[in-house]
């Protein structure tokens, strides 16, 4: 598994941040920043932005044009692991993340069983996709989440 790389850990950072300006929700508060190879920002994007459905992936890839050409050398860094299985939409942010290209995914904190089971992870990784996890982050999406039951920093989901 490739590690984060500096950079990595700053734009995550960054991604559990944007998610701080979440509306209040019943669900997860999430934060995604997209950048190019060179690691400057595309789009960025939280949970709530537009519209109370959105999902934070969706938010920041809605902010770029179809077949943006730089997308498929970009990374988009989620504080959550992106859905895999969803109802507020049709599509999930993984298949969003595989149909606009993005070749590199980096998040924080594995989707916990709350709402559904979660493989965004897997299905990213089985597509070819570069895939890293970074737990050591994973604290301060627990404590933007900690609205929620069951969720709270420090413990292991």
């Amino acid at each position: 598994m490739t590690e984060a790389t500096a950079r990595d850990l700053d734009r995550l950072r960054e991604a559990i941040e944007l998610a701080e300006n979440c509306p209040p929700s019943a669900t997860f508060r999430v934060g995604a920043v997209i950048t190019d190879a060179e690691g400057a920002v595309l789009a960025t994007g939280y949970s709530g932005e537009t519209d109370p459905h959105d999902h934070a992936e969706e938010a920041a890839i809605a902010k770029l044009p179809p077949g943006d050409p730089r997308l498929p050398a970009a990374t988009i860094y989620s504080s959550l692991e992106p859905c895999s299985t969803r109802a507020s939409r049709p599509l999930t942010c993984t298949r969003l993340i595989l149909d606009a290209g993005i070749g590199r995914i980096v998040f924080a904190w594995r989707e916990p069983a709350l709402f559904v089971d979660c493989v965004g992870a897997e299905t990213l990784s089985a597509a070819g996709r570069t895939v890293i996890e970074v737990p050591a982050l994973a604290d301060l999406v627990r404590r933007t989440n900690s609205h929620l039951p069951g969720v709270a920093p420090g413990q292991d989901s």
